[in-house]
């Protein structure tokens, strides 16, 4: 069993190192670059990784031409802000070892927010499919929340994904505006209307669900900060898709 990692960029060379390095045990990375301004490119090439300039389809599109840029037929897909864990990279390679028995696997994502690693909020452990054998599994999602699809069984994995979010408020409200305009063309493109009371009563429900149901305070301050920002993320999807 060989593994190519598959890898999107653009301007990642803050993080591309950590992901890349983190590879250890796939036998190909794969970058697909959709025009960094930065040293992505270069960062990325010196570390070893085959990177194919690609310009920008969307996030599923782009990760399925990543996929089907791989040499080898079983994919390791992750963001360029994401890292395996020790313990993750350790499962992977007893699953190389053993041959596979599922046609994807899922494993629990952790994300760093604004220096703090959180366990609540409905962050975790935000399960997500990232190995799987590309003959049997793409990536779906025509806007935002793109997900990969599997035509078969998909076992669990039991160690983290790591995902080094946001570091500061500023840089996630730069992030909520991008993904919150994606999110009210997909959802104009649907012909879901917004009326006035799902514009003020759901982004209210969405922070009393983060902060409180999914015990988001217990995650300091940060947690509250993930309250209010997806409230915020609510309010402007639904703002952003009336007329």
């Amino acid at each position: 069993m060989k593994i190519s990692a598959a890898i999107i960029t653009l301007n990642e060379e803050r993080n591309v190192v950590r992901a890349i390095e983190s590879l250890g045990c796939c036998d190909e990375i794969v970058v697909v670059d959709s025009g960094s301004t930065d040293r992505t490119v270069e960062v990325a090439r010196r570390l070893g990784a085959r990177v194919v300039e690609e310009p920008w389809h969307g996030y599923a599109r782009q990760k399925n031409l990543a996929a089907g840029a791989a040499a080898n037929e079983w994919v390791l897909s992750i963001d360029a802000d994401e890292a395996l864990s020790e313990a993750l990279e350790g499962e992977i390679l007893t699953i190389k070892k053993d041959g596979p028995r599922a046609d994807g696997y899922s494993m629990p994502r952790r994300a760093q927010y604004c220096g703090r690693w959180i366990l609540h909020s409905g962050w975790y452990p935000d399960r997500k499919v990232r190995l799987y054998h590309r003959d049997r599994a793409e990536w779906a999602g025509e806007y935002v929340h793109e997900s990969v699809r599997v035509r078969g069984r998909v076992a669990e994995l039991e160690s983290d994904l790591l995902h080094f979010t946001c570091s500061s408020l500023s840089e996630h409200l730069k992030t909520l505006d991008r993904y919150t305009t994606l999110a009210a063309q997909e959802l104009v493109a649907k012909g879901r209307p917004v009326g006035g009371a799902r514009l003020v009563l759901d982004p209210a429900w969405t922070f009393l669900r983060s902060y409180v149901v999914q015990r988001g305070f217990l995650d300091g301050p940060q947690g509250l900060s993930i309250a209010w920002m997806a409230a915020l993320y609510t309010y402007l999807k639904y703002a952003k898709a009336r007329p």
